[in-house]
């Protein structure tokens, strides 16, 4: 791997572990619905034209570093998410969502179930057949996994310049144009240390859409942002996947944002898919947990 970042920083350990992130919203050019694998992708399942995602009996166990042995954070799961929906997965903290979405990346081992990303079963994959599947995906992490080394608009152009060869002027226009969306126009200089927890949050999406992935995998995208700032954000979400007919998985606390934008809906409680299905059947569920949560009263089983 290149030394992307300078040794000598004090960040140096934690921009490392950007760069293993970042590394996800290398993203693979816009391609029809028809499309092939591209090559080296073996790992496959049988073809499914209208699915993007589909989880079967998923299982995920991580150490809990408090006792000192492994736990599963998820278990049972089965998810379908067809081409083009913008699929909104929610519940209370520490629920297993930002868990789900590493699993979809291949960033998690997976010990149970079947993990399909368009076709390629992600548990069974190897490096390589991950890092093309990657290349598809576009992804901002919760925690925004921004190089602080670099400006603005070279943490932007990240994905651009390792996956294409743009020419000086195309990458400016691209910068500007995302900027602009995400309501940050002029910060291409600017440097992370330097901006507020919502200006990160919104570079960390301008990057991870640059290049019109075909999947995008949202972690708490709007956290911290204004009523305002938010709103924009979730309609640009909207605006983009329909423009370019991504299939797109948002993990966010503000349902009443979130959900307006959704075709269907998840709900995680304690690694457990509680609900999936629209928006309106999960405000009539019949579950008092979904129920309480989606319609956001304060008295109920949570």
């Amino acid at each position: 791997m290149p030394a992307l970042y300078p040794r000598k920083t004090p960040s140096a350990r934690r921009e490392r572990e950007s760069y293993t992130q970042c590394v996800i919203t290398l993203a693979w050019p816009p391609q029809a619905a028809d499309h092939t694998d591209p090559p080296g992708v073996a790992v496959t399942i049988p073809r499914t034209p209208n699915l993007v995602i589909r989880l079967e009996s998923l299982g995920v166990r991580l150490v809990d570093r408090r006792r000192g042995d492994r736990r599963w954070v998820l278990h049972g799961l089965d998810v379908t998410v067809p081409r083009g929906c913008v699929y909104g997965l929610i519940g209370p903290g520490a629920a297993g969502k930002s868990v789900l979405l590493k699993a979809l990346a291949g960033l998690l081992p997976i010990e149970e179930g079947v993990v399909a990303v368009e076709e390629v079963n992600v548990a069974a994959a190897s490096a390589l057949e991950l890092e093309q599947l990657r290349r598809r995906l576009g992804m901002a992490f919760q925690n925004n996994a921004l190089f602080d080394h670099l400006t603005v608009a070279e943490n932007i152009a990240f994905p651009l310049r390792r996956l294409f060869t743009p020419t000086e002027d195309e990458v400016r226009e691209k910068i500007a144009e995302r900027l602009a969306c995400v309501t940050l126009p002029g910060f291409e200089g600017r440097m992370p240390p330097g901006l507020s927890g919502g200006q990160k949050k919104r570079v960390a999406f301008a990057r991870a859409t640059i290049t019109k992935p075909p999947i995008l995998l949202l972690d708490e995208p709007a956290a911290g942002l204004d009523p305002v700032t938010s709103q924009r954000l979730f309609d640009l979400i909207r605006k983009d996947v329909k423009a370019s007919g991504a299939t797109c998985v948002v993990v966010s606390s503000d349902l009443d944002r979130l959900l307006p934008i959704c075709d269907r809906v998840g709900v995680l409680v304690h690694g457990e898919l509680l609900f999936d299905g629209t928006v309106e059947d999960a405000k009539r569920s019949s579950d008092a947990r979904v129920y309480q949560f989606v319609n956001g009263l304060p008295d109920g089983p949570l």
